[in-house]
């Protein structure tokens, strides 16, 4: 097992934005993946506000980070994930019903309340890594080219195109 396979397992993120002001907002976040694209969604759990701070961050500047961190008093058990790309907001249509059936498949609470609002499509250009020698075979960091209007990326590696 990868670590990224053991984040992309892990039931919770942190999601960080930053605003058109320049600060950062971090929320933890429900996520999952279909490749190099990873989803959240605006799910039934109650909030501050409806309008949400994340959704307006992302308007304003769509770079995002995805964080996914194992912790344990015992060090030598520590890593972490992040996903940096860019996020989309996608209301309808068949992404939007893909993303709700992947997060639906991984969490039994959007089984018993299927969640409607707006997903949260981040297509992830870096993946970055750390855990201590051993613990598990790591993910290779990797920065991702975009092409194409859709914002997907192509995988890079150190030395450039693959």
């Amino acid at each position: 097992m990868t670590l990224r396979d053991r984040a992309e397992a892990s039931p919770v993120a942190r999601f960080a934005t930053v605003g058109g002001d320049g600060q950062p907002h971090l929320v933890p976040c429900c996520f999952a993946f279909d490749g190099d694209v990873a989803y959240s969604v605006v799910d039934h759990k109650p909030k501050r506000s409806p309008a949400l701070r994340r959704l307006d961050n992302i308007r304003a500047n769509p770079a995002v980070s995805l964080l996914v961190d194992h912790y344990e008093d015992d060090w030598s058990c520590l890593w972490w994930v992040r996903f940096d790309g860019r996020a989309r907001l996608l209301t309808d249509g068949p992404e939007h019903a893909s993303a709700i059936a992947r997060l639906c498949a991984k969490y039994e609470q959007y089984r018993a309340t299927r969640p409607s609002g707006t997903v949260i499509a981040i297509d992830v250009t870096e993946v970055r890594s750390w855990a201590p020698p051993g613990i598990l075979r790591p993910t290779e960091d990797r920065r991702l080219d975009s092409h194409g209007e859709d914002g997907r990326a192509e995988e890079q590696g150190p030395g450039g195109a693959h």
